[in-house]
């Protein structure tokens, strides 16, 4: 990871037009090519960002980022006040609570709860920005991509999409689509996910328990 603290102005030039003025940011570049500019203040969302994958063009006194998408972000430094790296290293991944992981484990067995037809192809299947709860065959031939939360907020829908970006560059897996599940999925959350194409799903946690499972067991 590198971050550079510093007196800045960013434009974004993609599917809208955005400018941060000058004044003094966080400047984020992860291993895997997020670049995300933040403020001293606005809890943790980034004021503007560029998800993976990415081509970062370091110039003389400003940054250049493009995707594949055509969408351009320009960070031109006033002053630098601090600029360092430091490798992090492999991270061990979000470690879900109790409630989440049980969530995870009864719809692994009886993924057709969710969709009828839905077939289980591998729990935790890893992509190379974390792993994806479920990832399921559809009734129809499609590679389903499940997401499971507790409480289903917009962040968790971000966090489908990104899964889903990568995971559709994988020509093995065909079409790929999403299912967003918990026991309550948010206003903003669904709207959201309509917008990105996913399906929304609640369940019921305490319904999921007493479904007996056909999953073979020794005892």
């Amino acid at each position: 990871m590198r971050i550079v603290l510093a007196d800045c102005t960013v434009q974004y030039e993609g599917r809208l037009n955005a400018y941060l003025p000058p004044a003094t940011r966080l400047v984020m570049v992860k291993a895997d090519g997020c670049v995300a500019v933040h403020a001293d203040g606005g809890a943790y969302k980034p004021l503007n960002w560029m998800n993976a994958p990415n081509d970062l063009i370091e110039e003389e006194g400003r940054w250049i980022v493009l995707n594949p998408k055509g969408e351009r972000l320009t960070i031109t430094f006033e002053e630098i006040h601090f600029d360092t790296s430091m490798d992090l290293g492999d991270d061990p991944g979000l470690q879900k609570d109790g409630v989440e992981a049980d969530l995870q484990k009864l719809l692994a067995e009886v993924p057709q709860e969710l969709e009828e037809g839905l077939e289980l192809i591998r729990r935790e299947y890893p992509t190379p920005i974390g792993p994806v709860d479920l990832l399921c065959r559809g009734g129809d031939g499609s590679t389903v991509a499940v997401e499971i939360k507790r409480r289903g907020d917009i962040d968790g829908v971000e966090q489908l999409t990104r899964y889903l970006e990568f995971l559709s560059r994988d020509n093995r897996l065909g079409v790929v689509r999403g299912i967003f599940a918990a026991q309550e999925v948010k206003p903003q959350a669904r709207t959201l996910a309509q917008d990105r194409g996913i399906a929304w799903v609640e369940v019921d946690y305490e319904r999921l328990r007493g479904i007996e499972s056909s999953t073979l067991r020794l005892f």
